[in-house]
């Protein structure tokens, strides 16, 4: 299972800032994933607020190179 590229390396991608990958992805016009609290989709850029909660991101590596064409490789630690 492929896992997330972090947000800080979507932001390189882009060439902006973190904040505007994550409005971007909750506000739906960023469609490269998906952000969670608690289980739930939030698509509502009100509830980016840090009282509700974390957000968790889910930004996929496919929908991410469909959409810039960088490939995201994962640096696996090794012990």
């Amino acid at each position: 299972m492929k896992h997330s590229v972090p947000v800080a390396i979507a932001a390189k991608v882009y060439g902006k800032d973190p904040s505007w990958i994550r409005a971007g992805i909750i506000s739906g016009w960023l469609p490269i994933g998906i952000a969670t609290r608690d289980g739930e989709q939030i698509t509502d850029i009100k509830q980016m607020d840090s009282k509700f909660g974390r957000i968790n991101y889910y930004i996929s590596p496919k929908k991410l190179e469909e959409e810039t064409g960088f490939k995201w490789v994962e640096q696996v630690e090794q012990s």
